[in-house]
């Protein structure tokens, strides 16, 4: 099964709450994908809302680089997510992370943000971590 990583369960790595960072550490351990986009925002709430220090940012995108195929954005993810925008009521940048995520012909997206249970075009479903 290949799964596609949203950038909150990326970040929750680094959380507090052991309870939510174990989780999503047990299934980012099983590797998958993310795209730059992932890569964008976690940089962005690491430096503004976390506060982290520029070698603690590389350091753990180091980390998740290692572990995870990384998705460009393309042409054909833009398009992509202007075709999902309005058929399932999704916000611009989420529309962006799921069309990242079929273009990856992944079968499920973790995110704890978006409508869990959507299967989207058929072929990948939304899923929260942390329902169980």
């Amino acid at each position: 099964m290949r799964q596609f990583f949203d950038s909150n369960v990326v970040l929750y790595l680094l959380s507090d709450n052991q309870t939510k960072a174990n989780r999503c550490e047990e299934i980012v351990e099983q590797g998958g994908v993310i795209s730059v986009q992932v890569l964008n925002e976690c940089v962005n709430v690491m430096l503004k809302k976390l506060k982290m220090a520029r070698p603690e940012v590389d350091e753990f995108l180091a980390v998740i680089k290692s572990i995870s195929d990384i998705v460009p954005q393309s042409i054909e993810v833009h398009e992509g997510a202007l075709e999902l925008l309005d058929r399932y009521q999704l916000s611009w940048y989420d529309a962006l992370i799921v069309s990242a995520a079929i273009e990856s012909d992944c079968e499920t997206l973790w995110s704890e943000d978006m409508n869990n249970g959507l299967v989207v075009n058929k072929t990948l479903t939304i899923r929260n971590p942390f329902d169980r």
